[in-house]
């Protein structure tokens, strides 16, 4: 009964099923942060789902569909960009979705994001037409406008009212949550870190479309539904194979291969864009890692089939193979510089010796509440180990790291040289978007990486209107990008979430999707 003691709501088998009980979601880790834009986290951006909308969103097929729109127009000289909202939308206050708002919403998100502040610096104006159309019109050409509106993952442009977004800086937390989406966030039940309780929204108007990845109608079908902490991850197993919960956001490694003989249980199994990317990011600011050879020296042992081989994944659900930066089977993706990546620790060796590394001290943050930064950081940190890195381990949760992630300090006053991430192949499909290039010279923590090359590479990118043309110049981005070690690449594999069989509807899209399930 440890499970039960965690979530606190367990009364016994017969409640545990029952049709009309929350719909139980269980994160990765602890929900502390509420805002999607001041906040840039993947548990803030599940919220986010929940609470706000989207104008465009991205489908299964990786496509931009509108969401909240009823469409868009471009003019010949793809400068000028018109949007219809769609009729009825409102806010969880009752209030209803205007262009007012979503123009708010997109500048406040653009002054966070490293895709909107590109676009927002191409844009000459934005302006409301009526209430339901506004017009955004380019200074200057720019390939990747309904790309950007339509950015599925870490930071998302989700729509909040004017009133909201306009008072509130980016980097400040907004105070009141009011969003257009399928669900209306209970504050008053909130435990910050351990639940996080939802209703289905009454004033959202589905699109009349089947649910398609992110696009498409979101119907809820629930009354209510939780997003709770466990921080055992023997709990969460047990919880789930008891029917306590019904989702799990990751599965802990040692269950996978019981959960995937399991009747009771389905495994995810969503590829390419869907699919989760591990890497490793570098503080390029301080030594020994402003050193580029030095970079290249902890890319190279990154062996990526170890890393994997640490996951416990199920056979085929990982790729050793694959260095893409943009995730391997999406539309740019490139072997372009790859095969520097992972060759191995006697080249790592080589590479710090050629350096001139000086056995200075690494402090490596190793997540240990994480089911799957706790395993990539650990075999990770032995492969630099043996390579030479003089490294320093410091075992801590994931929201004390996120902190010291994004400072500047000396390593020796709380600051950072190397911190294992997983991204979501959707954070990773759009060089414009992609940690390991789209923050190239824009000065702030974590990603602290700035290449000439790769700079004009990214100034091409995002002008060009061609999408073939685009392909080769994303070609030419990631190989600026892996020879000066922006970040490393450490391999691409299926997300290892898992639910209850007989949930309905669940849609399989490498991040929890809350709307369209049903017992």
């Amino acid at each position: 009964m440890a499970a039960a003691t965690i979530a606190g709501t367990w009364t016994g088998p017969a409640r545990a099923q029952r049709a009309d009980r929350p719909l139980r979601l269980v994160l990765n880790v602890g929900l502390q942060t509420l805002d999607p834009v001041a906040g840039p986290s993947f548990v803030t951006r599940n919220f986010a789902y929940m609470v706000f909308d989207t104008l465009i969103a991205m489908d299964s097929k990786g496509q931009y569909r509108p969401q909240m729109l009823e469409g868009w127009t471009t003019s010949d000289d793809g400068l000028t960009y018109t949007f219809t909202l769609r009729s009825g939308l409102k806010f969880s206050d009752g209030a209803p979705v205007t262009a007012e708002d979503c123009i708010a919403s997109i500048r406040r998100w653009g002054g966070r994001d490293g895709l909107g502040r590109r676009l927002i610096a191409a844009t000459k104006e934005m302006r409301a037409i009526d209430d339901k159309t506004f017009v955004l019109e380019l200074a200057r050409p720019f390939g990747l406008v309904i790309d950007a509106l339509g950015k599925p993952s870490v930071q998302v442009p989700f729509i909040m009212p004017a009133r909201i977004a306009s008072a509130t800086p980016p980097t400040t937390p907004v105070k009141e949550i009011v969003g257009s989406g399928p669900f209306v966030f209970v504050k008053e039940e909130w435990m910050p870190g351990e639940k996080a309780t939802f209703r289905r929204n009454p004033n959202y108007v589905p699109r009349a479309e089947p649910a398609d990845g992110l696009a498409g109608g979101k119907v809820v079908k629930v009354e209510r539904a939780e997003l709770i902490t466990m921080p055992d991850l023997a709990t969460r197993a047990a919880a789930l194979q008891a029917n306590e919960v019904d989702y799990l956001e990751y599965v802990p490694l040692d269950f996978i291969e019981r959960f995937g003989k399991n009747r009771n249980i389905t495994l995810a199994k969503a590829g390419g864009p869907a699919q989760m990317v591990a890497a490793l990011t570098v503080n390029h600011t301080q030594a020994p890692f402003d050193n580029v050879r030095i970079r290249q020296a902890a890319a190279a042992a990154m062996i990526r089939s170890e890393i994997l081989d640490g996951l416990g994944l199920q056979p085929g659900a990982g790729d050793p193979g694959c260095a893409n930066l943009f995730v391997c089977g999406t539309y740019y993706a490139t072997t372009s510089g790859a095969a520097q990546v992972g060759t191995g620790i006697e080249k790592a060796r080589d590479l710090l010796k050629q350096a001139g590394y000086k056995n200075e001290k690494v402090v490596f943050l190793l997540p240990g509440d994480s089911a799957l930064l706790n395993p990539i950081g650990t075999v990770m940190a032995d492969q630099l180990k043996r390579a030479g890195f003089n490294l320093d381990i410091q075992t801590q949760d994931w929201s004390s790291i996120a902190s010291r992630w994004i400072t500047k300090k000396p390593q020796n006053e709380g600051g950072w040289a190397l911190v294992p991430v997983v991204y979501p192949g959707f954070d990773m499909v759009n060089p414009l978007g992609n940690p390991g290039t789209a923050y190239n010279c824009t000065g702030g923590a974590p990603y602290t990486y700035c290449g000439e090359a790769l700079g004009r590479a990214l100034s091409a990118f995002e002008a060009e209107r061609d999408p073939e043309k685009r392909k080769a110049i994303a070609a030419t981005m990631q190989q600026a990008a892996l020879d000066d070690g922006t970040y490393l690449i450490a391999g691409q594999f299926q997300s290892p979430a898992a639910w209850r069989s007989e949930l309905k509807g669940v849609i399989d899209f490498g991040l929890p999707i809350m709307w369209n399930i049903e017992r």
